[in-house]
């Protein structure tokens, strides 16, 4: 076989030991699907009415515009779960037993990276149904929608390697637990729950230059048909950014333990 078959058979494996410890333990995968959906209940039936008033409309204005930052916040919860699966496999020692076997080193954290990026589709698809159920309207063509969930996946891939590099950097899974919470916040610093020229000039200046506001702008208007300008671009190179800077920050911490 080829190296690179090599490399591609021991990725598999390593994705179906993600895939079943996933299922071993089914609570990372509910609490990822769970905790948005209480975000979505709580600002639609609690906040929906007053917030989507200022957005000249009502509840269901707003529902329509919570939908995209929750989608990111899903997908930020997650990379919680791989930060601490990743610390763990180091601080066990199951990584120094593979460095011992005929295996290719990019497999480790490619199982961990594919696996991942798997849940958190899983969650995001979850999300929206429950969005549709209770009133989201989406008005997208189906390239339009091939083209958010393309960028979505792109997120969720960027996301996660940027999660393995936090929790390669961690020193305990405690500590790796921690790490990724600053990106759960980044929606609420953003333009996922109000629009940013309702903040204060400060925060509207991070919120707008941050790296999720033009990921949201984009999905928000390819899924409900509003204009988008520049921030698919801008989304996309922040996507593929952050996915170069966890991609080598990850390997650089892995090849020298």
């Amino acid at each position: 076989m080829s190296t690179l078959t090599l490399a591609a058979r021991d990725s598999s494996t390593m994705i179906r030991r993600q895939l079943k410890r996933l299922i071993r333990y089914p609570a990372l995968t509910i609490q990822l699907i769970v905790m948005p959906v209480i975000l979505l209940l709580l600002f639609v039936y609690v906040f929906g009415g007053t917030l989507g008033a200022g957005l000249g409309g009502g509840r269901d204005t707003y529902i329509n515009y919570i939908v995209p930052g929750i989608l990111l916040m899903t997908a930020a919860m997650a990379a919680t779960g791989t930060a601490v699966m990743v610390a763990t496999d180091m601080t066990e020692g199951i990584i120094a037993r593979f460095r011992t076997m005929r295996i290719s080193r990019a497999s480790v954290l490619t199982g961990h990276v594919a696996a991942s990026v798997i849940q958190q589709l899983l969650g995001m698809t979850a999300l929206l149904a429950i969005a549709l159920a209770i009133g989201f309207r989406p008005n997208a063509n189906p390239a339009e929608w091939l083209a958010a969930t393309g960028l979505l996946t792109l997120f969720a891939i960027a996301i996660t390697w940027l999660s393995v590099a936090l929790g390669l950097n961690s020193p305990t899974p405690e500590a790796a637990g921690n790490a990724p919470m600053p990106l759960i916040l980044l929606p609420f610093l953003g333009s996922g729950f109000v629009p940013t020229d309702s903040m204060p000039t400060i925060l509207r200046w991070f919120a707008e230059y941050q790296p999720f506001t033009p990921i949201m702008e984009t999905v928000r208007g390819l899924l409900l048909g509003a204009p988008i300008g520049n921030s698919a671009a801008i989304a996309t190179a922040w996507c593929t950014g952050l996915t170069a800077l966890g991609y080598l920050w990850a390997k650089n911490i892995f090849n020298k333990n």
